[in-house]
């Protein structure tokens, strides 16, 4: 049985970590390399770290701040944020990424996928999908949530699955920082229309929430930031209540 990894997602900008509500209010939550130790000491499972505004931009992502976030982490990171060539993704690996979150640029030129992922194989190929719910339904977003697109994100996945991406981050603009719980509608629909795993990102604010993600919006791993940034719950803590809850953890 595949383990289900409670990732801890990190967001920087101008060189510091911030955390936003509905990718729009920005809180500065601490220095990078600080936290990369920190989390390097609760012995995650892995690491989301993105540049979430190289995209808006219009500029390269923070190699300086995301390389020297990876020289203080021993656990594996996926590192995103303005990635838009080839290079971008063989830099990002080169400097510590294990795998490359791809966002705006793949919804602009989807052959970028199947390019990257010929190039450095699927398994470090992710997918980054930023919804927002709408009077039509849910609707994939890009440039940090500023520009609305007509793709449904189940859509999209498959697609991108089929080009591709090893795994999907699938974050509910409308749930982020809220620490409302994860939008479970959004999730059951995208999990049960790809065979590729899929991390829920957006709204975790009990331990309980974590559960649910799994156990009802069929999630394979947790994305989480508000819950461990505002709140007493920490990594170990949220691992040894998935495993009393019944979920396959990988530390207790």
């Amino acid at each position: 049985m595949l383990c289900t990894r409670i990732i801890p997602v990190l967001t920087i900008k101008d060189g510091r970590m911030i955390k936003t509500i509905q990718f729009d209010v920005y809180r500065d939550v601490g220095d990078p390399v600080t936290t990369a130790k920190y989390y390097d000491s609760q012995d995650v499972d892995e690491l989301v770290l993105l540049d979430i505004t190289a995209t808006q931009d219009g500029r390269d992502p923070d190699w300086r701040t995301l390389e020297a976030f990876a020289n203080e982490c021993m656990m594996p990171i996926t590192m995103g944020g303005g990635v838009r060539s080839v290079d971008h993704v063989r830099k990002m690996l080169r400097i510590g990424g294990d795998k490359v979150a791809l966002n705006s640029s793949a919804v602009e030129d989807p052959s970028l996928l199947a390019r990257a992922a010929g190039a450095f194989g699927a398994q470090c190929i992710v997918l980054a999908i930023d919804v927002r719910a709408t009077a039509s339904g849910y609707r994939v977003c890009t440039h940090g949530g500023e520009r609305a697109t007509n793709l449904s994100p189940v859509d999209w996945a498959v697609r991108a699955s089929e080009l591709g991406a090893g795994e999907i981050i699938l974050t509910s603009i409308d749930r982020d920082g809220t620490m409302a719980g994860y939008d479970l509608e959004l999730l059951k629909q995208v999990t049960s229309a790809v065979d590729v795993p899929v991390v829920a990102v957006g709204g975790v604010g009990t331990l309980h929430d974590i559960v649910d993600g799994f156990t009802q919006g069929g999630a394979h791993a947790l994305g989480c930031s508000s819950i461990f940034h505002f709140t007493d719950n920490k990594p170990v803590k949220a691992n040894a209540f998935a495993a009393v809850s019944g979920m396959h953890v990988r530390h207790v």
